[in-house]
């Protein structure tokens, strides 16, 4: 007689099919370039290195800014070094963000896979106990009958 049915949760095979996969590339040759164009210029922009020599660039044209009067410095704060400077600066920080979240989620992902090996060693050392309980129940009832 066995005490326990073990039902795996239907999760666990849909799991096993879909784990966690790099991006897939896009499909057709334009989308492929456009992807591939995008994702340079992003990388390329998303450097502190971008973010100095836009910030060179910004500042060569401080001067004519400041001359220029109060307006034009306004401007030239909001429109030239906050927006060319700061996008880049903003990008590595997502980057990095980014990275960070890919590694959370990877180390997640594995947690739970190691959680769900240890919950079927459990299970197998239930399913042996129950053979020896059943074994010594049944040695019992011979000894009782006996």
């Amino acid at each position: 007689m066995k005490i326990y049915e073990y039902t795996p949760h239907p999760h666990i095979e849909l799991r096993k099919k879909r784990a966690p996969k790099p991006k897939a590339p896009p499909a057709g040759p334009v989308t492929r370039f456009n992807a591939l164009l995008g994702d340079r210029i992003t990388k390329g922009v998303g450097t502190m290195w971008c973010a100095y020599a836009f910030a060179l660039i910004a500042f060569i044209s401080l001067p004519a800014a400041i001359h220029a009067g109060t307006s034009a410095l306004i401007s030239w704060i909001a429109q030239t070094f906050l927006q060319l400077v700061l996008l880049s600066i903003i990008m590595v920080g997502q980057k990095v963000e980014g990275a960070a979240a890919d590694t959370r989620s990877e180390d997640t992902y594995k947690d739970a896979e190691a959680i769900l090996h240890e919950a079927i060693q459990i299970q197998k050392h239930l399913e042996a106990q129950d053979a020896v309980l059943q074994s010594l129940i049944t040695a019992l009832k011979k000894d009782g009958k006996e």
